[in-house]
């Protein structure tokens, strides 16, 4: 096993990235809410030594450089040519992720942790897809309830039919921003499910809700069904002023599984009831995620590592159903996508 750090680097300096409450405050999010940044998690790794980062923006390479002695990049192209990185971590609004995952990858960088949405167009992910398996690099995506160890653990409920055959899924919360938000949602539900979907009837909620990253963004909300393997609808329930409360609900023959903020509720049928309480003392799952990127460097690469990219791809291509399936006075429309449909933007962040 290799016992010098590895050596990271971040593209994007902003709230996820750098952890800039700076940058919080102009979206009305606090860093100190976040399940992890990606400058904390790879500063809190022992086996990690985060040298660089990249930013256009002057105050947030300042902010940064001050947070972590850090050598603080305008060019990002200049980062990756002096530093010789071994994990870059790519910050940045969704429409640059492709360029700027295929550039790490061809510089040789073992590890490409990303933001999601994996991107805006499914071509631009097939392209991230192509350029990681040609160079061998390790593409992770933070959708971080797949590194949550709760949602792992329902996960293996389900597997094991610990809430019988499941009956249907719910997912509710009051931000619209199917590309942003939702993306979480969707995601959960398909690992914990064990469910593709095939298939989305949706309709879009165009009440107009400003973007908080700018208004160059669009990414409504809305309402949809989810068909999945086996004839498992998911249920989503997402508008931009929605005014209830987030949940992700699993309902099965045997009981149920409700999942919020505190932790888990699962009841069975028959009387039940136990509650999951939701820990920080491992860290975050922002933690959990650089810490099982380092076994995999530490293991040459010769385990599997537990989140596959293409579970990125195929949530992006749900929430571009999305688009697609309004389009089309919600019919519903069939995945995956193919032809001129791949091509289909979502600007969403």
């Amino acid at each position: 096993m290799n016992k010098s750090p590895y050596r990271a680097g971040i593209i994007g300096l902003g709230f996820i990235g750098g952890g800039d409450q700076v940058s919080g405050d102009r979206i009305g999010q606090r860093v100190d809410q976040m399940d992890g940044t990606h400058r904390e998690a790879l500063s809190a790794n022992v086996r990690v030594a985060l040298v660089a980062g990249s930013s256009r923006d002057e105050g947030r390479r300042e902010r940064f450089q001050g947070l972590t002695g850090a050598r603080p990049y305008a060019d990002w192209r200049e980062m990756l040519e002096r530093e010789r990185l071994d994990i870059v971590s790519v910050a940045t609004f969704a429409g640059a992720h492709a360029d700027l995952v295929a550039a790490c990858a061809e510089q040789g960088v073992r590890v490409i942790y990303c933001e999601k949405p994996m991107a805006t167009r499914l071509t631009d992910a097939d392209r991230m897809l192509a350029a990681c398996e040609k160079s061998g690099s390790l593409l992770v995506f933070n959708h971080n309830r797949r590194f949550n160890p709760l949602y792992r653990r329902l996960r293996d409920l389900v597997a094991e039919g610990g809430l019988g055959d499941l009956t249907s899924v719910y997912l509710q919360w009051g931000t619209g921003r199917l590309g942003n938000v939702g993306t979480h949602f969707i995601d959960a539900a398909r690992m914990v499910s064990g469910r593709e979907v095939e298939a989305v009837s949706a309709t879009l909620d165009l009440s107009g809700r400003p973007d908080c990253r700018g208004p160059e963004f669009h990414d409504p909300g809305g309402w949809g069904v989810l068909r999945t393997e086996g004839g498992l609808r998911m249920l989503v329930n997402a508008p931009d002023y929605g005014a209830g409360p987030p949940q992700f609900v699993l309902n099965g023959t045997k009981g149920r599984a409700m999942a919020g903020g505190a932790g888990m509720e699962l009841e069975w049928w028959e009387g039940r009831r136990e509650s999951w309480p939701s820990s920080r003392d491992a860290g975050t799952s922002m933690d959990r995620a650089v810490g099982e990127i380092v076994a995999w460097m530490d293991a040459d690469g010769q385990k599997p590592f537990p989140c596959s990219p293409v579970e990125a791809l195929r949530t992006l291509e749900v929430i571009v159903g999305f688009h697609i399936s309004h389009d089309r006075n919600a019919a519903w429309t069939e995945l995956p996508l193919a032809g001129a449909d791949r091509e289909r933007e979502v600007i969403a962040g």
